[in-house]
């Protein structure tokens, strides 16, 4: 069951570019709340400007958070890896655990 674990490694690919998208369209969400809130903005009328921006930014975030997620867990591989490197880093592994042992026990 352990060997299990080591037969895959995990490759994550995400780039700037893959979340560029996603921030140039949420700042646009941004101006046009502020925008909002100029129009809004008067003597009588400057508690509803900021509840504009508040409640902008609080629906806005979850969204922004969970494109930012499903973007980044998309974009994680499990991917096989080859028998020879697969036997180098149960030796590895082996040798370190060895090396441990004997650096742990008292000569």
């Amino acid at each position: 069951m352990d060997n299990e674990l080591y037969k895959y490694k995990m490759i994550c690919t995400l780039k700037f570019g893959d979340i560029y998208g996603q921030i140039i369209i949420w700042l646009i969400v941004i101006f046009i709340s502020l925008a909002t809130t100029l129009a809004l903005w008067s003597s009588t009328r400057q508690i509803y400007a900021l509840a504009t921006v508040g409640i902008v930014l609080v629906l806005s975030l979850p969204f922004l958070l969970f494109a930012f997620v499903t973007t980044l867990l998309n974009r994680i591989e499990f991917v096989p890896m080859e028998e020879e490197l697969f036997s180098k880093t149960i030796k590895s592994s082996s040798s370190r655990a060895s090396n441990s042992e004997s650096a742990a026990s008292p000569s």
